[in-house]
């Protein structure tokens, strides 16, 4: 695949990705986001930062297994800093609409309701790695390193699906489907580290 062919196809997934806000946007001007537009916006963007930090994290295990996708990569970094974006706007959604920027209110809620604390927990183990999302950085801490500290990911998003759990009245079984995903996504990186293991064995045991 060459690189005017994914610089496009950057330009269409950075729109795709940008789509939800300017959903948003525009459902806020027309005042459409009926009768409890602040719990839409907290939905809506807590839903839209899952989506794509388990896309994100969908990447690797596609790329370890099909060598003809390996440019998939290339749009990882996009993928996790939308998440972070939206997560920043969910988080503000709170801070802003909920809490309206009291910090005694909002200490009280942390210590009262759980799913605050996990969602908080979230978007603070995200900030690190928005933080580090540059060239400079993987340059400054070195590959492994880069790498070690980036795995938190995975922490994040699983924080972020007890999140959606606890936010949620019981009986609701909404966040379902994004938590199975998440959870094939978790199983599916040992499974392909010991197939690629055992692949790049067969040659030299043969």
């Amino acid at each position: 695949m060459n690189n005017q062919w994914i610089r496009n196809l950057k330009i269409v997934v950075f729109l795709v990705c940008l789509a939800p806000a300017v959903w948003l946007i525009w459902h806020l001007v027309t005042n459409n986001l009926g009768p409890d537009p602040t719990a839409k916006v907290t939905f809506f963007t807590g839903k839209a930062t899952l989506r794509l930090l388990v896309i994100s994290l969908a990447i690797t295990p596609v790329r370890r297994l099909s060598m003809r996708l390996t440019w998939l990569i290339k749009f990882r970094k996009m993928l996790g800093l939308f998440a972070f974006f939206y997560g920043c706007l969910h988080l503000l959604t709170y801070v802003g609409l909920y809490a309206y920027f009291d910090i005694h209110t909002m200490l009280d809620d942390i210590s009262k309701r759980r799913f605050i604390l996990s969602g908080l927990l979230a978007w603070t183990l995200l900030v690190p790695l928005a933080l580090t999302s540059t060239n400079w950085s993987i340059r400054k801490l070195g590959g492994k390193r880069w790498q070690a500290l980036h795995r938190i990911v995975y922490v994040a998003a699983i924080a972020g699906v007890v999140h959606y759990w606890w936010g949620v009245k019981p009986g609701v079984r909404s966040p379902l489907p994004i938590t199975l995903l998440l959870g094939a996504l978790l199983l599916a990186r040992p499974v392909t580290s010991w197939w690629l293991a055992r692949r790049h064995a067969e040659p030299r045991a043969a």
